[in-house]
C-alpha cells in the first residue's frame, strides 16, 4: 500500500466498540467488495468495502471478517479469512498478505484461507442463534447491483433458514460517525494534499486552459503525494456549467471572464477529503462576481459556527436557509413578494441554493452519520453553500471540511486552503 495504515490498536478498538453492542449470542460477518468487471478481462481497480476496512485495516479482494463476542472458543470471537498467495498469483498480481502480516496489519490473532471459511462458518453457526448482516442503509445509498455482501446473505438465509437475523448498519453509522484522532489525522493528510492541488493551480488557471487539464493537474499532485487520487468524481465546471451541481464531463475551455467552480479533493488511506472553491478564470472578480462570492463565504462562516454538539440536523438546515435568505434579498435576488409567497415545504432560496449544506465525511465522502441524532464533537462534516445564477452564467460554492469540538469553535482540516477574494486574486496574479 502507498498509504501509512492506522495502526492495529486502532483497528482492535472499533471492534471491540461494535462487539460491545452486539445482542444476545450472535455473529456478524463482514465482505470486501467485488472486482467489478467491465469486459473481455477488464476490470474497475479495486476499492474496499469501508466497512471490513475500518473494523480491520484490510485493503485487499476477497477477504471475511466474523465477529462472534460469545464464541466456544476464544480464538473464535475474531476471525480474519484473506485468500491464499501462491506463486502464480505473486508472479502476476503481486503477493497477497500472509497469515502474520494480517494479524500484525488488523491485531486480529486467528487468520485462516479464504478456502477455509464455509467449513469453520459451519461449526460457527451451530454456536449462535443470530446473524448480524451487513446490509447498506445509508441514507444516499443507491445500489443497483448485487455484492458480494448481498450473495453471502441470501446464501446464509437459505443454508441458516432458522437463525434469526439483525443489522450491522446502525451500530456502524453510530461508531463510525464519531472520529477516532488517528482517523481526524488521515482526512487531515488528505486535506493537506487537497491544499497543494489547489494551490498548484492558482498558479495554473488562465483563459484557455481546458476543463480537463486543470483535472489532469491535480491527478498529478495528488499521486505524488501518495494518493490514489480523487476522492470522488471531480467537477471542474468553468461558466455555466458551475449550474449543473454534479457536472462531471469537464471538457470545455476556460473563458476570460468567466468563474470556475472546482469541488475537487483528495483521498488519502481510503478517507476523504470535500474541497470546493470558486476562482476567477482571469484572475481576479468582476463586482458581482464578488458580492455574490462574499455573499457565500458569509452564509459558510455563520453555518461553520453552528456545527457544535447537540445540534440537531433539520434544525441547522432551517436556520442556514434563513441567513441565505437574508443574502440573496441584498443581493437583489429575491424580493419580499418572493418570501411572503414562499411555500414552506419548497422556500424561495431554493431557487438559488438547491442542496444541502453538510453532510458526515470519512471513510466515505458522504459518510456515515444518523441526521435524527444531535451533532458530537469529533464528528467531521462538510460546509458548502452555492448560489447558482443561470441566467448570470455563474455559479458559486464554497466548502471546507469540519470537526465538531467538545468545546469551542469547529476545527477547520481546510483552514490553510485560500478562500478570501484578496489571497487568491493575489496568487493567481503573483
Amino acid at each position: 500500500m502507498r498509504y501509512q495504515p492506522l495502526p492495529a490498536t486502532f483497528y482492535r478498538q472499533a471492534r471491540a466498540n461494535f462487539m460491545a453492542q452486539m445482542q444476545g449470542n450472535s455473529l456478524a460477518v463482514f465482505n470486501s467488495n467485488d472486482v467489478y468487471p467491465i469486459s473481455a478481462d477488464s476490470t474497475l481497480p479495486f476499492a474496499q468495502h469501508r466497512d471490513i476496512f475500518y473494523l480491520s485495516g484490510v485493503d485487499q479482494e476477497e477477504s471475511i471478517l466474523v465477529l462472534f463476542p460469545k464464541a466456544v472458543e476464544a480464538k473464535h470471537r475474531e476471525i480474519l479469512f484473506v485468500r491464499e498467495t501462491n506463486a502464480h498469483i505473486a508472479v502476476w498480481e503481486g503477493a497477497k498478505l500472509t497469515k502474520d502480516q494480517a494479524t500484525k496489519l488488523t491485531g486480529v490473532e486467528t487468520v485462516y484461507w479464504l478456502s477455509d471459511f464455509e467449513r469453520v462458518f459451519q461449526e460457527l453457526a451451530t454456536q449462535c442463534d443470530t446473524f448480524y448482516f451487513n446490509t447498506n442503509e445509508h441514507y444516499r445509498q443507491a445500489v443497483e447491483t448485487q455484492t458480494r455482501e448481498d450473495r453471502f446473505i441470501a446464501q446464509c438465509k437459505a443454508n441458516y433458514p432458522a437463525h434469526k437475523v439483525a443489522k450491522s448498519n446502525p451500530i456502524l453509522q453510530q461508531l463510525r460517525a464519531v472520529k477516532a484522532a488517528a482517523e481526524i489525522d488521515q482526512i487531515q493528510t488528505a486535506c493537506d494534499i487537497t491544499e497543494k492541488g489547489f494551490r498548484r493551480l492558482l498558479h495554473f488557471v488562465q483563459p484557455g486552459v481546458w476543463e480537463y487539464e486543470i483535472e489532469a493537474e491535480l491527478s498529478h499532485e495528488f499521486l505524488r503525494h501518495r494518493s490514489k487520487g480523487f476522492a470522488y468524481t471531480p467537477i471542474i465546471a468553468s461558466g455555466n456549467n458551475a449550474n449543473v451541481l454534479h457536472y462531471t464531463e469537464n471538457n470545455c475551455q476556460c473563458k476570460a471572464g468567466d468563474l470556475l467552480l472546482m469541488d475537487v479533493a483528495a483521498e488519502y488511506g481510503n478517507y476523504s477529503s470535500d474541497l470546493t472553491r470558486t476562482i476567477p478564470v482571469s484572475g481576479k472578480f468582476t463586482a458581482r462576481q464578488k458580492a455574490v462570492y462574499e455573499a457565500v463565504l458569509r452564509v459558510k462562516k455563520e453555518a461553520t459556527k453552528m456545527l457544535v454538539p447537540g445540534t440537531l440536523w433539520k434544525e441547522y438546515h432551517i436556520e442556514v436557509g434563513k441567513i441565505m435568505t437574508s443574502e440573496l434579498l441584498s443581493l437583489g435576488l429575491l424580493d419580499q413578494l418572493d418570501i411572503d409567497q414562499q411555500n414552506p415545504d419548497m422556500p424561495a432560496y431554493k431557487r438559488y441554493f438547491m442542496h444541502g449544506t453538510s453532510h458526515h465525511m470519512g471513510l466515505d465522502t458522504h459518510d456515515y452519520g444518523l441526521l435524527h441524532l444531535p451533532m458530537q464533537a469529533n464528528m467531521v462534516f462538510t460546509v458548502e453553500p452555492g448560489i447558482y445564477i443561470p441566467e448570470e452564467g455563474f455559479g458559486i460554492r464554497l466548502e471546507d471540511d469540519v470537526v465538531i469540538q467538545e468545546n469551542g469553535a469547529p476545527l477547520n482540516l481546510m483552514g490553510n486552503i485560500p478562500i478570501e477574494v484578496d489571497e487568491i486574486e493575489a496568487l493567481m496574479n503573483a
